[in-house]
């Protein structure tokens, strides 16, 4: 006799969070380079290359947010209250992310 699992969950295919975590680090490089942008003057206690961590950072932050995103998706099939929650959960969750990135990114230069 064969034992057969009957998981109740699908696997994440790789392929598919690649789509929101790429999304999600565009979301926020678009937003860390308008706050780099409107600097004219850089302090000369940061250094020339003060702008490379939070241009690192904060995408890789934006990455992981659209993850959650993705990774929260078989709470979204479950019906229509909790579809319309789980977006707002969601999208917190992702605005959460990317403020603790942009806060880390730009720790000891523009948020000192």
């Amino acid at each position: 006799m064969t034992k057969r699992n009957h998981l109740t969950t699908s696997p994440i295919h790789p392929a598919s969070l690649v789509k929101p975590m790429l999304l999600g680090a565009g979301i926020a490089l678009t937003v860390i380079t308008i706050f780099l942008l409107g600097v004219r003057e850089p302090n000369p206690e940061w250094g020339k290359l003060w702008m490379l961590r939070p241009l690192i950072i904060v995408p890789l932050a934006g990455a992981m947010g659209g993850a959650f995103f993705f990774l929260m998706d078989y709470q979204r099939q479950r019906g229509n209250w909790s579809k319309i929650l789980t977006y707002l959960v969601s999208l917190i969750g992702f605005f959460f992310v990317l403020w603790i990135g942009i806060v880390l990114g730009l720790d000891g230069t523009l948020w000192d």
